[in-house]
């Protein structure tokens, strides 16, 4: 089962995330907290899968929780997921910045949500598609000149690349291994060691780092 937690400070969306969440076998929503404060504390209590955040409540926002609960310095950190109305590209970057494993948001529909929730338990992360395509294009347009600190620590294979690439055009681990001709496992064994060359800490920040980079522009690589 995966356990969710749900922190929203409106009682109809959380009910309704509950709602969602629960008619699925593999899943159980563990407990739902309206403020930020109470998310962090009942998250570290319970230790769910994945946690559900809104953005704006009171106590701590959502940022702030991401950050608690799976940012960097964080010892052994959850699976968050950013769920909200607002798809400001701040909000975006801090979230992703902040550890979170995927951003939706609230009209994406049921099918992503539940999407978004099996992603990040299995350490994917998801974002909605209409965010993805900007944010990626804002890197592409925004992007400095690389720094000698965005050298990956050892040079990447050109198959690691070819994933790279895939990853940051927004394709799963599923559809990357159809496209390349991979098994799934060996998709997250390339990932894998992409993170672990380049200091991401998910499929989010290898696909910043592409596009940070120019590796998509065909500036590098």
């Amino acid at each position: 089962m995966i356990r969710v937690l749900i922190a929203d400070d409106q009682e109809m969306v959380r009910a309704g995330f509950r709602m969602i969440l629960e008619t699925q076998d593999d899943m159980e929503v563990v407990a739902d907290v309206p403020d930020g404060v109470s998310a962090v504390s009942r998250a570290r209590e319970l230790r769910p899968d994945v946690c559900l955040l809104d953005i704006r409540m009171p106590g701590m926002d959502g940022l702030e929780v991401t950050r608690a609960l799976a940012g960097p310095g964080v010892a052994d950190p959850l699976k968050v997921v950013v769920v909200t109305t607002f798809d400001l590209d701040e909000y975006v970057n801090a979230a992703l910045t902040n550890g979170a494993n995927g951003f939706l948001l609230k009209d994406a529909g049921p099918a992503l949500l539940l999407e978004a929730v099996r992603a990040a338990d299995r350490g994917d992360a998801l974002v909605s598609p209409q965010i993805t395509v900007r944010l990626l294009r804002h890197f592409a347009r925004s992007a400095p000149a690389p720094a000698a600190t965005e050298a990956p620590a050892e040079p990447l294979t050109e198959r690691e690349l070819d994933v790279v690439r895939a990853t940051a055009r927004g394709l799963t681990n599923t559809e990357i291994g159809e496209e390349l001709y991979l098994s799934l496992s060996t998709v997250k064994t390339h990932l894998a060691a992409v993170q672990a060359k380049v200091g991401a800490r998910n499929r989010v920040e290898v696909a910043a780092w592409a596009w940070r980079t120019g590796l998509m522009n065909g500036t590098n690589g």
